[in-house]
């Protein structure tokens, strides 16, 4: 019987005997079997004929044949392939011949389609009639459930494979790892650390990959100092770090800020014998740009220069995003200027880089001009360019335009991601829109987009603001419960929000449940609870949280130190302030601007005026800058003193340096004025503001700590005070200001105080009356 004619007579359905003879005849006819020809026997074959077919000794030589047999099937009659059964089937000839990547890509075709996981659960739990699966099917199958991105059904399968005892290939552990330590998830990374010691338990003999991963893994979690033990423990396997090994905690550690253990980790890295790579010095770039200390940033680039490592358009790109931060734009677009002239193209990163320094620093015109250059270039914006478009939009409150970027952005053929939704998430918070923040967390999951800490700290966020502390509390727990990364911004957000709301006790208790849970604490974090403690005058206690934050390699910033300071000063404890201060521009701390005004403030509280002015005039002859806060706070202590001639002084000094007096150096001047009885003094310098053109509008927001009236609650009991301050009020609503005025000097003379609404209109009353001789005609 010619069994290439397709007009053969097929067999009865009966006989399915011959019909199994006959299908591999024609498969094993030879090396390459007309497969076209078995096209009449398909509507015949059952699923248990198959597995005969498969599973045929005649075929089990001819893997190669098995294999086009088998993704024949799949094209042709997929129904029969539907199961797992025969995939099993035909696997055992494909691994006996070593034929592994056949029997991975059928695995993988399999899986991408296998919804309901039939085949892992075939694979940890066999049918009667299946043999035992072998180690080369369970090797394989880890392999390619980490390919198509499911590491936890891969784990299961490894822990079938540590039951069974088979030792799995290295490669395969370190895949598997590597899965799990890179999933957003702090149970993936637990688990990776016990697949690890049950590997070493099974006889792998790990090497310098496997610990790369784990130490990768450690870094994710910040466990830095877990890290760097992984270094010493590889010795004991006879493994040796690498670059990866020390490049991977560098890294971990600049991102954190922790600059002094990095130090001693590159100390050591180059002790051991291995000279810092390109890698190495990108990562010391990369943190110092991300504290701003960009001469630092610059040193390691002239390092690395010296080292024959000229810099490359992704050092330009830390660089130019480190200036931006601090920025300072001119000087990130002079050293994109220098990177052309090194014959170095702005990419895309570049781009998206200055265009979002542009929109940070309230230049949008030339993120927008930007924009257009890289369509002029030949730079295709991508992901990111629409991403920092969205987030100009909802800093500018402008939802509408970030809502139809996103459909522009897809029109071109870009997906939103996590980013675009975070974005937007932040946005509908902010504006209120609940309904649409959890809309848009819904349309994420239909998306496969797994909410991550920056959805959860964004909605925390908000819940804190709007003072729902307990269901805060609540998404964090459940939150950490599903597996998300509880991170410091997560603690810090509640911290900071039970300290807004006076539950000092709580904030101090998640502290303490952030450090049971090894979250690391960030600068940030630190700061909130320094600045709370503070807050509620338990300055010594933020003490206590600064040494910790030294001892655990965190470089402590401005704001650290001036919170400390002002908490001295608000205390009453200056002499503590400035001790500290000392020690600290000791240890290299240099005070800015806030930090002098914080401890002029606590000078003139505590009444030592004398030293503050003293004060005043070291920093002015040191070059040192001073602001309107500084006067402001001279000001208000010189007139409290009835010192008006040096305030005055002072305020022709704010003129020469070209300072403009805002309402509070105007509403300190005149509470001095009023409150010393000076009251033909208080009239004059209102009338002289008049003249001048000075904006009366500013002298309309009088704050609690500058009100004019300062017997206020007097006012509001005595009878006199009640009468002439309803007769002032009313002669201004008549706009007979100057009646008013001379009824608000006769009532200073009696020493009856007066209510804020008199100063208040007053006031309104010269603007219009300013405003009313301005308009008429010359």
């Amino acid at each position: 019987m010619s069994t290439s004619n397709p007009s053969t007579p097929i067999p009865p359905l009966t006989a399915q005997p011959q019909l199994l003879e006959t299908i591999t005849s024609i498969l094993t006819s030879s090396k390459t079997p007309p497969l076209q020809s078995l096209k009449p026997y398909i509507p015949h074959l059952s699923q248990t004929l198959l597995l005969s077919i498969l599973t045929a000794k005649t075929l089990a030589s001819q893997p190669t044949t098995l294999f086009s047999f088998f993704k024949w099937l799949q094209s042709n009659s997929p129904t029969l392939t539907q199961s797992p059964q025969p995939l099993l089937a035909v696997l055992p000839s494909l691994f006996t011949h070593n034929k592994f990547a056949d029997a991975k890509s059928l695995l993988v075709s399999y899986i991408a389609s296998d919804r309901g996981n039939q085949l892992h659960r075939l694979i940890l739990h066999p049918e009667r009639d299946l043999p035992r699966p072998s180690k080369a099917l369970l090797d394989t199958s880890i392999g390619a459930y980490v390919q198509l991105g499911k590491p936890h059904l891969a784990a299961q399968i490894f822990n079938k494979m540590k039951r069974l005892r088979y030792r799995p290939n290295l490669l395969t552990c370190n895949t598997l790892l590597n899965a799990l330590v890179r999933c957003p998830s702090s149970h993936s990374i637990s688990l990776s650390k016990g697949i690890f010691q049950d590997a070493i338990e099974l006889g792998v003999s790990p090497n310098t990959n496997t610990f790369n991963v784990l130490i990768y893994g450690y870094c994710c979690e910040n466990k830095f100092k877990e890290a760097i033990e992984v270094l010493s423990r590889m010795r004991e396997f006879g493994c040796l770090p690498d670059n990866v090994s020390y490049n991977t905690i560098l890294d971990g550690l600049c991102k954190k800020g922790q600059l002094a253990e990095a130090r001693k980790l590159l100390l050591d890295m180059k002790d051991k014998g291995l000279h810092p790579n390109r890698n190495t010095y990108h990562v010391l770039v990369c943190g110092y740009c991300k504290l701003g200390w960009m001469k630092e940033a610059a040193r390691v680039v002239e390092l690395m220069t010296q080292n024959n490592l000229l810099p490359d358009i992704w050092t330009y790109n830390m660089l130019i995003g480190g200036l931006c931060k601090e920025g300072r734009i001119e000087e990130a677009f002079r050293l994109r200027d220098e990177m052309k002239k090194s014959k170095l193209l702005p990419d895309a990163i570049t781009y998206n880089t200055l265009i979002n320094g542009c929109f940070e620093w309230k230049n949008s015109m030339e993120a927008f001009r930007l924009i257009d250059e890289m369509g002029e270039k030949g730079v295709k914006p991508n992901a990111v360019t629409y991403n920092i478009l969205i987030k100009w939009f909802v800093k500018e409150g402008n939802m509408d335009e970030a809502s139809d970027t996103v459909r522009k952005m897809e029109e071109n053929g870009f997906s939103p991601d996590c980013v675009t939704y975070n974005t937007l998430i932040n946005g509908y918070c902010k504006t209120g829109n609940m309904a649409e923040a959890f809309r848009m967390m819904d349309v994420m999951n239909r998306k496969g987009l797994k909410m991550d800490s920056f959805t959860l700290n964004t909605i925390l966020h908000t819940l804190c603001e709007e003072k729902k502390l307990n269901e805060a509390y609540k998404l964090l727990n459940s939150a950490s419960k599903r597996g998300y990364f509880i991170d410091a911004v997560s603690f810090g957000t509640l911290i900071m929000g039970h300290f807004k709301n006076e539950k000092v006790d709580k904030a101090l208790k998640l502290w303490d449940e952030m450090k049971e849970k090894q979250v690391t604490p960030s600068i940030i974090t630190y700061n909130c609870m320094i600045g709370g403690l503070c807050q509620y005058g338990k300055t010594d206690q933020a003490i206590d949280k600064l040494n910790e934050l030294l001892e655990s390699g965190l470089i402590p910033d401005e704001t650290t130190y001036n919170t400390i300071i002002h908490g001295y000063c608000r205390e009453g404890n200056v002499e503590k302030a400035f001790q500290f201060h000392n020690k600290m521009v000791e240890k290299s701390f240099k005070p800015d601007m806030f930090t002098c005004n914080i401890l002029l403030h606590g000078l003139c509280q505590e009444g030592m005026l004398d030293k503050a002015l003293k004060l005043f005039d070291t920093l002015v002859s040191k070059g040192k800058d001073v602001d309107v806060v500084t006067y402001n706070t001279l000001i208000s202590s010189l007139c409290k003193k009835g010192r008006f001639e040096d305030a005055f002084d002072l305020l022709a000094d704010m003129g020469k340096k070209k300072l403009a007096p805002d309402q509070y150096t105007y509403n300190a001047i005149l509470t001095g004025l009023t409150d010393a009885g000076k009251i033909k003094e208080a009239k004059e310098f209102l009338l002289k503001l008049d003249e001048t053109g000075k904006t009366f509008e500013q002298l309309l927001q009088i704050t609690k700590e500058q009100d004019i009236a300062m017997h206020e609650a007097l006012a509001e009991s005595d009878p006199n005070s009640i009468a002439y301050s309803k007769r002032i009020n009313q002669l201004c609503s008549e706009e007979k200001y100057k009646d008013a005025m001379d009824m608000f000097e006769e009532s200073k003379q009696k020493g009856i105080a007066l209510t804020k609404s008199v100063y208040t209109n007053l006031m309104d009353g010269l603007i219009k009356r300013r405003k009313s001789i301005s308009r008429a005609p010359l």
